[in-house]
């Protein structure tokens, strides 16, 4: 089952980024998915009998990805200003974040999270607690408030 809900997923997401409806792009959508669904298909779904709470994961998740959008294009408005003022406020530094997530797929998420966001890399983890170069106090602050920490809690039932 959950290979799947996998497939379908991909495939839906196919169909709506290429918007192309002819046979030929949509058979390369079935096998470049079917491709993809072989070989992560416990991604999304990591037990060996599917369960209601994997749809609940699934929902969060998409429900997460705008909030995470609007994030970015915030960061991105912030260091726009930085970059374009002429005295070039950057502060630079390294902050280290002890997180209270506990699941791989949750420290993934979070610390992809973080670099998609402009202003911050994670760096590196090391039993949770993540190394993030900041490019200023803002940025950092913004960090240690944990607003995106709870979000992905939330996704994966860990709050």
């Amino acid at each position: 089952m959950r290979y799947i809900i996998t497939f379908i997923i991909l495939f839906a997401h196919w169909v709506i980024w290429s918007g192309m409806l002819d046979a030929f792009h949509l058979s390369l959508g079935v096998i470049s998915c079917g491709i993809v669904t072989a070989m992560s298909h416990d991604f999304l779904f990591r037990r060996e009998k599917f369960a209601l709470q994997d749809i609940g994961e699934t929902f969060r998740l998409i429900f997460y990805i705008p909030w995470l959008m609007y994030q970015i294009i915030l960061s991105n408005i912030h260091v726009a200003k930085i970059v374009l003022n002429p005295d070039l406020p950057i502060d630079p530094k390294f902050v280290w974040y002890k997180s209270k997530l506990k699941k791989d797929i949750s420290h993934a998420t979070y610390s992809n999270s973080i670099t998609l966001t402009p202003g911050t890399i994670t760096t590196d983890i090391v039993d949770g607690q993540y190394f993030v170069h900041c490019l200023d106090q803002k940025v950092a602050d913004d960090l240690l408030a944990g607003d995106m920490e709870k979000k992905v809690a939330h996704v994966f039932l860990e709050d």
